[in-house]
C-alpha cells in the first residue's frame, strides 16, 4: 500500500502542476489576445504583443496556443477584456495590487473583494498603495548570460536603469516605457531573457514572521487563483528561516 500511496502522492502533485500550468497558460493567452487586438496582430510592430509573447515562450507555453491567442483577436467574437487594478492590505500592513482582465467589472470586484477579507485582507480604494510602488521594466537572466560585469556594460548599453546580480542570475531595471527597447538591445548582447515584463518594484519592504506569511501567502494563492487575475505584487520580505518553515 505504501507504493500505491505514494503513487497517488506523485499522481496528486503532477495533477496540481497541470493545473498551475493550464492556469498560466490561460492567462499568458488572455495578454496576448488583448496586445493583439489592442494594436498590430504583428509582434514586430506591436511593442506590448512583442512582450506578452515573450514571456509566453518563456513559459515554454506551446507556439500552436501564442498563434491561437493572435488568431483569436482578429474574430469578431473576440471577447472585450477590460483592464483593471485592485489595491489592498495583507497581514502587518503589507500592501497588495491585483491586476486583472474580466468582461464582468462587478463580478470581478465581488470575487476580489471577498477574496481579501477571507484571507485576512482588506480591499483599498484605487491609489492607496500604489504610491509605495514604481512602476518598471524588469528583464531577468540566468546565471549562463555572463559575469556580473559583462551583465552590468550590456545593461548599460541598452540603456537601463539598474542591474541586480547574484550566483543564481541577473535582474535588469529600466523605465517601463523602455522596456520593450531595452529587451531588444539585451538579447543582441545576451541572447534569450528568461523573463521580460512589466512590474510593480516595492519602494520599501515589510519583514513578515511564519504567522504572518502564511496567511499572506494564503491570501496571494487565492488571488492568484482566479481566472480574472493576472498578475499579483506585494511589498514583503521573508528571512531564509522562515522561508524554510513554509
Amino acid at each position: 500500500m505504501a507504493g500505491h500511496s505514494k503513487w497517488a502522492n506523485i499522481q496528486h502533485r503532477k495533477g496540481r502542476q497541470d493545473a498551475v500550468r493550464a492556469k498560466l497558460f490561460s492567462k499568458l493567452s488572455k495578454e496576448i489576445t488583448v496586445a493583439a487586438k489592442m494594436g498590430d496582430p504583428d509582434p514586430d510592430k506591436n511593442p506590448r504583443l512583442r512582450l506578452a509573447v515573450k514571456e509566453a515562450k518563456a513559459a515554454s507555453m506551446p507556439k500552436d496556443n501564442i498563434e491561437r491567442a493572435i488568431k483569436k483577436s482578429q474574430g469578431g467574437d473576440a471577447e472585450s477584456y477590460e483592464e483593471i487594478r485592485y489595491e489592498g492590505y495583507g497581514p502587518n500592513g503589507v500592501a497588495v495590487i491585483v491586476e486583472a482582465m474580466t468582461d464582468n467589472r462587478n463580478r470581478t470586484a465581488s470575487n476580489i473583494r471577498s477574496t481579501f477579507s477571507k484571507n485576512g485582507g482588506n480591499l483599498g480604494e484605487t491609489g492607496s498603495v500604489a504610491f509605495m510602488f514604481d512602476r518598471m521594466g524588469q528583464v531577468v537572466y540566468g546565471p549562463d548570460a555572463g559575469d556580473a560585469d559583462t551583465v552590468m556594460m550590456a545593461a548599460i548599453e541598452a540603456g537601463a536603469e539598474d542591474v541586480e546580480s547574484a550566483e543564481d542570475g541577473h535582474v535588469i531595471w529600466c523605465a517601463d516605457t523602455e522596456l520593450s527597447a531595452v529587451s531588444v538591445a539585451l538579447e543582441a548582447e545576451l541572447g534569450e531573457a528568461e523573463s521580460t515584463r512589466l512590474v510593480w518594484k516595492p519602494q520599501t519592504t515589510t519583514e513578515l514572521d511564519l504567522d504572518s506569511a502564511r496567511v499572506l501567502m494564503k491570501l496571494i494563492d487565492a488571488l492568484e487563483d482566479d481566472d480574472d487575475v493576472q498578475n499579483v505584487t506585494a511589498n514583503f520580505e521573508i528571512s531564509d528561516a522562515v522561508m524554510a518553515e513554509l
